[in-house]
């Protein structure tokens, strides 16, 4: 007997790119959501600054507007690979394997601003609770919008 791939090559570069089209309609949802939030613009310039080594409110527009768009736009393919890679380990598409890989991507989205950004921000301590409930926030709506439009994506390639 023949075995039948789970996808098919052309499948699985068709998924990435329906990763990064969902990525740049959940960043403009996520740009939403952030404009409503007390501190849900300042990330963006809290990574600026990390990069140039200044505090936030230094810190350039520009590089703080680069920084948030292309790492929105590259979570798309992450969640992606991410999706594949739970189909693989529970058996194929399917709603386990899609809240597994949104699971492990909130965790590393919060995590990694968290503990790898904030902590070597210049930044007064007292705005970081803040900062950090609005990037939870702003990340979830984002994966609110990137899960469901790459999980139906999948479904018709």
């Amino acid at each position: 007997m023949e075995s039948v791939p789970l996808v098919t090559t052309l499948t699985v570069s068709l998924r990435f790119v329906i990763g990064v089209a969902a990525a740049v309609v959940a960043t403009v949802a996520m740009d939403l959501v952030m404009a409503r939030l007390p501190e849900g613009e300042t990330p963006p310039f809290v990574a600026a600054g990390v990069l140039t080594d200044s505090a936030p409110q230094h810190a350039p527009g520009r590089l703080a507007n680069v920084v948030h768009y292309i790492a929105g736009w590259l979570t798309g393919p992450l969640f992606v690979w991410m999706l594949l890679t739970s189909e693989g380990l529970v058996g194929g598409q399917s709603i386990l394997a899609t809240v597994l890989a949104a699971a492990v991507l909130y965790a590393l989205m919060v995590g990694f601003f968290v503990f790898v950004v904030l902590p070597r921000s210049r930044l007064a301590s007292v705005r970081t609770a803040d900062i950090r409930r609005d990037w939870a926030i702003s990340a979830a709506a984002y994966l609110l919008v990137l899960v469901p439009v790459v999980a139906l994506g999948s479904r018709l390639v």
